[in-house]
């Protein structure tokens, strides 16, 4: 996890870290959910596709402004690699997480 976060002047929020993995389960997917705790505000936002291959990769998820409720200041950030378990029509089944991190986090507006 990084230690700052970073908010758009229209409120869009962007947190980032980094994740490794091995190897996908063949009876599911992986996905990367990031949580941002501030004031009582908690926002999940997912990040983009998850590839496991051994090496550390940065993951990143955006939300828009209209939904984040987020300001500048400090806040908790947790990210979660969770084993998404699919069902035979590709619905899921079951999320597992398989890693988690928690952080403390500034939350920085752009300037």
């Amino acid at each position: 996890m990084n230690e700052d976060a970073h908010i758009a002047e229209d409120g869009a929020v962007t947190l980032s870290g980094t994740y490794h993995c091995e190897q996908a389960s063949p009876m599911g997917a992986m996905q990367i959910k990031a949580t941002v705790v501030q004031d009582g505000t908690h926002l999940s936002i997912g990040a983009e596709e998850v590839v496991c291959d051994g090496t550390e990769r940065r993951w990143v998820a955006h939300a828009p402004g209209f939904l984040a409720g987020v300001h500048p200041g400090r806040a908790t950030v947790t990210g979660e690699l969770q084993e998404i378990h699919l069902s035979g029509n590709l619905m899921p089944r079951s999320v597992d997480t398989v890693a988690q991190d928690t952080q403390d986090v500034e939350v920085h507006g752009e300037r």
